[in-house]
């Protein structure tokens, strides 16, 4: 399959394993929009979603040859949702990226599989379940409603406006110097959220979305 290289924001997507992962990943994919090559050496699997993606292939994802086969050094985006056969997994992302793949996604279980696949030159390690446990348990306490960390420390969360903030700019809140953290957005009940400014009122009850070193976001957060 020959394909022209592409880095436009709806690119063509090759996803090499289809488990719950890859396939929750490659339909998110369809649904914004790219093209997708969906891979995965179980025929079934291939046969039972052949009508899902753009094209599904059956292939040995961690011989090189194979994955030259079907043309994916054409592509600039991979995503590899192998997690349960390590080997397997470094493998495949050895071969896109001797293949020339650009940016490579690589799904990890577990801190020492995240730091294989880092060793080896994956772009993107991600770990979904442990992500997804550190966000719920933010959840779960109460104070925000919504709640994302980066792997650089630095997070972005939903909370309600703490009492110090109400009634008041955010230049005269000061939350930045008092706190450490940035408002990036307010939104005030039966209206849509608005960018933050200096002069932006905050209101009894109003949501912020703050963002700024996870520990201070989390400190800001519990203040509410």
């Amino acid at each position: 399959m020959a394909r022209s290289k592409d880095t436009s924001p709806t690119a063509p997507v090759v996803v090499l394993g289809l488990g719950r992962f890859g396939l929750a990943v490659a339909r998110s994919l369809v649904q914004l929009g790219h093209d997708v090559l969906a891979v995965d050496e179980r025929a079934e699997i291939v046969q039972k979603h052949a009508a899902d993606f753009t094209h599904v292939v059956a292939a040995d994802t961690t011989d090189t040859e194979a994955l030259r086969q079907i043309g994916v050094e054409q592509f600039e985006i991979a995503v590899v949702g192998i997690g349960t056969d390590i080997e397997a997994s470094v493998l495949t992302v050895l071969g896109l990226l001797d293949l020339g793949v650009h940016e490579v996604w690589a799904k990890a279980i577990s801190g020492k599989h995240a730091a294989i696949l880092e060793r080896v030159g994956a772009t993107h390690v991600i770990r979904p379940e442990s992500q997804m446990g550190k966000r719920v348990a933010h959840l779960v306490t109460g104070t925000m409603t919504d709640f994302i960390e980066f792997d650089d420390g630095f997070a972005i969360a939903r909370t309600r406006a703490p009492e110090c903030a109400e009634n008041r700019t955010l230049t005269e809140a000061n939350l930045r110097r008092r706190f450490g953290v940035t408002i990036v957005g307010v939104k005030t009940r039966g209206e849509d959220f608005t960018y933050a400014r200096p002069e932006t009122w905050v209101t009894v009850g109003d949501e912020l979305i703050v963002s700024g070193p996870t520990s201070k976001v989390e400190a800001f957060c519990a203040l509410s």
